[in-house]
């Protein structure tokens, strides 16, 4: 027995399920500006045509939080605020005085003269200024440089010998990285 064939299908075989279906935006609903607009003004004219005016959006509003702040607080007040103001969350280091040139020529004798006792950090504590004042009015020589650098270098190694070996080989693979940048 042949299959009998049908000119309509059956409706069963052709319709589209929840995972058959494709996924579809719905259409956008954009809000007509001209309606509920606060700032429009509505003129009703002759032969059913309606006026409307909208100010600019530059021009400023009434509604304004600048003219007309909504918080008692943000308004100016005629009378300056009576007592101290609360203090400030983070600690002001305040300003350093400015150092003089005499200072400033005495720090830089000092430091060429013995580069090893007048560090940066002892010069800005005795002249009552930046470290960073003191470097950049201050350089060392590359010699004297180099020395600082090793003697810096030698303490650190002592302290990478305590290191185990999996944050030596660490260290190792960070060097042999950098060598490629």
């Amino acid at each position: 027995m042949k299959p009998r064939l049908s000119l309509f299908p059956s409706p069963l075989r052709f319709t589209r399920s929840y995972a058959t279906r494709l996924p579809e935006r719905p259409p956008a609903r954009a809000p007509d500006p001209l309606r509920n607009n606060p700032h429009a003004v509505y003129k009703e004219l002759p032969e059913n045509v309606t006026f409307i005016h909208r100010p600019p959006p530059t021009a400023p509003s009434p509604l304004s939080y600048t003219t007309s702040p909504a918080s008692p607080l943000l308004q100016p007040s005629a009378t300056p605020v009576d007592g101290p103001l609360p203090p400030t969350l983070r600690k002001d280091k305040g300003e350093k005085p400015p150092v003089s040139e005499e200072d400033i020529a005495r720090i830089r004798q000092l430091r060429r003269e013995d580069p090893e006792t007048w560090t940066r950090g002892r010069l800005a504590a005795e002249f009552n200024c930046t470290q960073w004042f003191v470097g950049k009015i201050t350089s060392l020589k590359r010699a004297d440089r180099k020395k600082v650098v090793a003697k810096v270098e030698e303490a650190h190694a002592a302290n990478r010998d305590k290191w185990g070996e999996r944050k030596k080989l660490q260290a190792d693979i960070r060097r042999k990285r950098k060598e490629f940048w």
